[in-house]
């Protein structure tokens, strides 16, 4: 019978400390103990081989320690080997660490200098387990909104200046209320596994602002959690007893140790030519645009992303993950495939399997935009209804891909079996301009990111009102608040899983950077003294409606046929003139849609969502109501004040605008 894997990592044991750790090229690795401040070195252990698996018992230590490692072998980077004892590295499987990790030049000296980095280098502290959190049910991803923990805490007046910036506000009743208030139910937080600055911000003068730079994968950033994971545990419980689920956005694809000129940390110094992907040549694969590429398909890799995934499940309750960059997981030697070792593993997990996931379904490679074709059950961020949706209301797209959006992007789903809700519907993320950017500027601003504003997409489907930026002309303000609301409107009445950005319910602004990884300061973070909150009530608005309409979240694609004995087909695509649809009227473009639908469900939910791009007013219809049933006006994105009133039997719309009826009994 073959022995089970060896735990990997550093845990207390009776009398001391166990240690694993894996490398398959390295011959000799040793453990270093550090005093309590991390920064003497007290001893060095070695660790005795077995197998690919490197472990030893390490007595009259427990948790607490502080500890590193340390890598012997052949140094020939031209062949990827990096093996350099003097460079101390940093425990992969390290569940805790001393102090964030920082860019240094001598990260990256190469072995000929021997440069000791143990002062520059976080020390790993050896962690107890916490009590294994059962699994939860899996929670409904109804609304998703993505949200920074730093961005959206660091100047939030209600929350403790010490907790401010940290996973901790996450739960003061202040940043909770808001997300009840907002009616989300679940949140997506970006990366808080520890990350390092890109090494050419630091000397800019810049930080990395979003965490998408991991060098390992378990331990929580330092400047994040100074609580570590018990901290992240408490916050998760705290928006699980308010009915929010929790979803971590994961950075498995690449690490910060970056190209050839990047540091030596702890992958590279441990196995270099296991973790990261090269080509026949020796060349690290870039298939991220991050300088390397994490080798997913190999078992050991593999299996140190599974670990942890369920570090993160079980020792905080995270309820699912968002991967980054995730074609870069679905890659094998033929391309990309649904069937991957990393998805049929997550598959045959049993704690995983329950989870909920969410892919970016691209990366920068060869044959790497792959939307449609994760697994069944996955969701998929879709950039495709972010342009369309841009491009209509910008001026320029077509009828007929917005009533595709607006349907659940089957062209992309259906086929491969799968539901409009794995569509994750968004018109702004993190990665671009803000929703109050989007119709401020026609180019991205993104000087101050130090890159001669060359970075950042120049693909924004963006338009300005005629003035690129701030305006004190009340008009323009109007105009461009009137476009938030309505494409917020199609957000929300759309098929799909919608995701919301933290702060474009406030119309926050960035200054028209749409790259804005490199700004740790006011830039990202939310200033909530400036929030619209008459903008925040309406999007909360419409979030209840898509709630309380099956007719709108229902997840089904649209068939055009008959739900049940009333005849009344599930959807109908409406002409202004008052018919349906016609090939025709698709070919002849136009900006007035309007889509009745019907959910069929108990009294059967009926409503009939009319847009209008043009810059006039325009007459609407209305089918005829159902005996005993009449139509009501429910909410329209010109006129956000307006309360529910009875439809007229020839309705107007306002120019720009997005208007939901309903009927209601009576």
């Amino acid at each position: 019978m073959a022995m089970p894997e060896p735990r990997l990592g550093a845990r207390p044991v009776a009398g001391g400390v166990a240690v694993a750790v894996f490398s398959t090229s390295a011959e000799k690795i040793e453990f270093c103990l550090f005093d309590e401040a991390g920064r003497r070195e007290l001893a060095r252990t070695p660790l005795a081989r077995s197998g690919d698996v490197w472990q030893a018992t390490i007595p009259g230590i427990a948790a607490g320690a502080r500890y590193g490692l340390r890598a012997d072998g052949p140094y020939a980077p031209e062949r990827g080997l990096w093996f350099d004892p003097a460079k101390l590295l940093v425990d992969p499987y390290a569940r805790a660490l001393d102090r964030p990790y920082a860019w240094d030049p001598r990260l990256a000296a190469p072995r000929a200098d021997a440069i000791d980095t143990a002062a520059l280098v976080p020390k790993a502290i050896v962690s107890a387990d916490l009590p294994a959190l059962p699994p939860a049910p899996r929670r409904p991803l109804g609304v998703i909104y993505e949200l920074g923990v730093r961005s959206f805490t660091r100047l939030n007046p209600q929350v403790p200046a010490k907790l401010q910036g940290t996973v901790a506000a996450l739960a003061h009743p202040a940043a909770v209320a808001h997300l009840a208030e907002l009616c989300v139910d679940t949140v997506e937080l970006m990366p808080i596994t520890a990350w390092i600055d890109e090494r050419h911000l630091p000397p800019l003068g810049l930080a990395n602002a979003w965490g998408y730079n991991p060098v390992t994968f378990l331990a929580p950033d330092p400047r994040l959690a100074p609580g570590g994971m018990a901290e992240i545990r408490s916050a998760v419980a705290a928006l699980h007893a308010a009915g929010i689920g929790v979803i971590l956005d994961v950075v498995f694809n690449h690490t910060g140790e970056s190209d050839t000129l990047g540091g030596t940390l702890s992958l590279r110094g441990l196995d270099n030519r296991v973790y990261y992907r090269h080509d026949p040549d020796g060349v690290l694969v870039n298939d991220t645009g991050c300088g390397n590429t994490v080798a997913a398909e190999r078992p050991a890799v593999l299996r140190y992303i599974l670990d942890a995934m369920r570090h993160w499940a079980t020792g905080a309750g995270i309820d699912g993950f968002r991967l980054d960059l995730a074609s870069i997981l679905g890659r094998t030697p033929s391309g990309f495939s649904p069937a991957a070792p990393f998805f049929e593993a997550v598959a045959a997990d049993p704690l995983l399997s329950g989870l909920s996931f969410i892919a970016e379904p691209w990366d920068v490679g060869p044959g790497g935009y792959q939307l449609g074709r994760f697994p069944a059950g996955w969701r998929e961020w879709n950039d495709r209804f972010r342009d369309d949706v841009r491009m209509f209301w910008r001026g320029d797209g077509r009828l007929g891909d917005l009533a595709t959006r607006l349907a659940g992007s089957s062209d992309f789903f259906r086929e491969a079996g799968r539901l409009p809700s794995a569509s994750v519907n968004f018109v702004a993320a993190h990665d671009g301009f803000t929703l109050a950017d989007l119709v401020a500027y026609r180019e991205k601003h993104n000087q101050a990111n130090g890159e001669g504003n060359r970075d950042g997409t120049d693909a924004n489907f963006s338009w300005n009102h005629g003035l690129e930026g701030p305006s004190r002309s009340p008009e323009i303000e109007a105009a461009r608040r009137r476009d938030i609301r309505a494409l917020l409107t199609t957000l929300f009445f759309a098929r799909g899983t919608p995701m919301l950005t933290a702060g474009d319910e406030w119309g926050r602004t960035q200054g028209g950077n749409n790259n804005a990884y490199a700004q740790d300061n006011a830039t990202t973070w939310l200033d909530w003294t400036k929030a619209d909150a008459a903008l925040a009530a309406f999007t909360a608005r419409l979030i209840a409606l898509r709630g309380s309409h099956p007719a709108l979240h229902a997840d089904a694609f649209l068939t055009g046929a008959a739900l049940d004995a009333a005849g009344i087909p599930d959807a109908v695509w409406l002409h202004p003139s008052g018919h349906a649809m016609t090939a025709a009227d698709w070919d002849a473009g136009g900006r007035i849609l309007g889509l009745a639908l019907y959910a069929g469900e108990g009294p059967g939910d009926r409503v009939v969502i009319w847009i209008n791009g043009d810059m006039a007013a325009a007459p609407a219809w209305l089918p005829p109501a159902r005996r005993g049933f009449r139509w009501q006006r429910q909410v329209d994105s010109a006129d956000p004040d307006a309360r529910p009133s009875p439809a007229a039997d020839v309705p107007s719309l306002a120019g720009r605008s997005v208007v939901l009826f309903a009927e209601i009994r009576g």
